[in-house]
């Protein structure tokens, strides 16, 4: 899994971080942290020309120390073909590594008549347990991804489901298996735990106690 956290109050200063986990126990066997400094301006729909070259660099230093645990599948904090161009960061990454991925978004990019209130009803109606998805097609008949619900809740319908859509080398359907076999919480465990790790690297090293947050953008 890979993820980039930013320190708290800027859009430059970040942290990339790489984490192979195996299966089926999720068990970490790698981990990288890199800091990383970013020099493009963030254009939605365009972050993979601003992330990418930073992530193939901790795949390549993998490569280098661990060549044994060279992951067979990336999990991608960021869209695959769910993306205005069907080309966002999981794209990028998987074509230029030669390594499949697959795209994991929090939240949907509403796109093609896509939107929030509709397919969180899509998926209340017809994802009754963890584990059940939806595919996500749009006005123009295309399918982007799916919806996955990952999560149980008390009232079974209040839940809010991931969005997982093709990124190199896998159908969507294994693309969704794999994503659920991933998970423990709510996002699949390879991305939560880059996520973790690299919030945990920038409060050990930032000046300012390491207040960190995530990239929320348009991949």
């Amino acid at each position: 899994g890979v993820d980039i956290s930013f320190v708290k109050d800027s859009t430059e200063e970040a942290c990339a971080a790489l984490v192979v986990c195996e299966l089926p126990s999720l068990r970490v066997v790698y981990e990288r942290c890199e800091p990383i400094k970013m020099t493009l301006p963030y254009i939605p729909g365009y972050l993979a020309f601003r992330e990418v070259s930073y992530l193939l660099k901790l795949l390549r230093g993998l490569q280098e120390r661990a060549p044994g645990l060279a992951p067979h599948v990336i999990l991608v904090d960021g869209n695959g073909l769910l993306h205005p161009k069907r080309f966002g960061l999981a794209c990028h990454l998987g074509v230029l590594s030669g390594i499949p991925t697959v795209g994991v978004g929090k939240s949907l990019y509403c796109i093609d008549g896509l939107g929030h209130e509709g397919v969180r009803g899509l998926a209340a109606s017809t994802c009754a347990q963890p584990g059940d998805s939806v595919r996500l097609v749009g006005g123009s008949g295309r399918t982007w991804g799916a919806a996955l619900r990952t999560t149980a809740a008390s009232d079974g319908a209040n839940f809010k489901p991931i969005f997982v859509s093709i990124g190199h080398g896998l159908c969507l359907e294994s693309c969704v298996r794999l994503v659920w076999r991933c998970c423990l919480w709510r996002i699949p465990e390879p991305v939560r735990q880059a996520d973790l790790r690299s919030r945990d690297w920038l409060r050990r090293h930032s000046g300012d106690g390491g207040l960190s947050h995530s990239r929320v953008a348009v991949t």
